[in-house]
């Protein structure tokens, strides 16, 4: 066995959340381009977010276009109605990314995602824009969630 790959799996083992890739759309990502998003804990999907409790959001993007500023904007889509989400930290150059953003480079947005206990136990759909200086998006995933 690879040495990696039995140390993933130890840490996995011994009670770590392993992040597994979340399966995502792409809802109109003007100047940007997401190749991974993860969520955690997300053992499976819809991913569960539990009352109370934050998950934290990765998402790699390249970037089409320079920037000097991002900004998060997240909606739960229900019943085809965007519902605006509060996060922490709307600021993305506060959450992981080296502001200017730079065209052609690739970039790791961090974030939690906070789920209040007043939260409705429901499955929705979240949708995550991050937009640069003109308000174009960097990126615009959707992925489905479960609140628990």
């Amino acid at each position: 066995m690879d040495g990696r790959i039995g140390f993933v799996l130890l840490f996995c083992l011994i009670g770590l959340t392993c992040a597994e890739p979340v399966k995502f759309v792409d809802c109109g990502s003007a100047s940007g381009k997401v190749s991974v998003v993860d969520i955690s804990p997300c053992s499976s999907q819809p991913c569960q977010l539990h009352k109370g409790k934050a998950s934290s959001v990765n998402v790699t993007f390249s970037s089409g276009v320079e920037s000097k500023t991002s900004t998060a904007v997240v909606h739960g889509i229900i019943a085809g109605v965007p519902i605006p989400f509060a996060i922490p930290v709307g600021d993305g150059c506060k959450s992981g990314i080296q502001c200017p953003i730079q065209k052609q480079q690739t970039y790791h947005y961090q974030t939690t995602l906070p789920v209040k206990s007043e939260y409705p136990a429901i499955k929705l759909v979240v949708e995550w824009e991050l937009r640069d200086d003109n308000k174009q998006d960097l990126f615009c995933i959707r992925f489905p969630v479960q609140i628990v």
